[in-house]
């Protein structure tokens, strides 16, 4: 065992430092190193870039989707609210429009009724006049009746004997017509 050790540090000793700086190693190395990124060429141009075009262009393609539904779906917003507008426009000249008919129509009620009224009113005070007109003629009446009266028995009781009523009547008309 002692030879044993003894030639394992013997080996350890000529080969100094590190085995992947040995020269006598470097053309097995660089040979696997070829292979290995050759290897890892292949497997990233078969395999990983394909598939990351794969999902850029899906992507891509979801993100246009999403631009075009976008566009359309504002277009479809501005139709909407174009919509909206010209509804609200025509609901307010409409609403215009009643209001514009209801005045009328009230405004014709009102002058309905205030014609009806004002006739009313007319009819009321030509029968008022008449009325005030008769009591004048009946007061006008009674007056001259009064006057006639009073004045024949003043005459009576002035000159008993010259008490004619014809004159009396006659005197009481004349001072009554002016």
């Amino acid at each position: 065992m002692a030879e044993h050790t003894d030639a394992a540090n013997g080996a350890a000793e000529s080969s100094a430092g590190m085995p992947q700086l040995d020269f006598s190693t470097f053309p097995n190395q660089i040979f696997w190193l070829v292979v290995a990124l050759v290897a890892l060429y292949f497997i990233v141009n078969r395999v990983a870039i394909p598939q990351i075009r794969g999902a850029i262009e899906d992507r891509d393609q979801v993100v246009s989707s999403d631009l075009e539904s976008a566009a359309e779906l504002r277009a479809q917003a501005a139709a909407a609210e174009d919509a909206y507008n010209k509804a609200l426009a025509e609901a307010r000249a409409e609403a215009q429009r009643i209001a514009a008919e209801t005045r009328a129509e009230i405004q014709t009620e009102l002058d309905a009724a205030s014609a009806k009224a004002n006739a009313e009113i007319a009819a009321r005070t030509a029968e008022s006049e008449k009325r005030i007109d008769e009591i004048r003629e009946s007061a006008s009446q009674s007056v001259e009746q009064v006057a006639a009266d009073v004045g024949a028995a003043i005459v009576a009781a002035i000159m008993p004997d010259a008490a004619d009523e014809a004159a009396v009547k006659a005197a009481v008309d004349a001072q009554m017509k002016g």
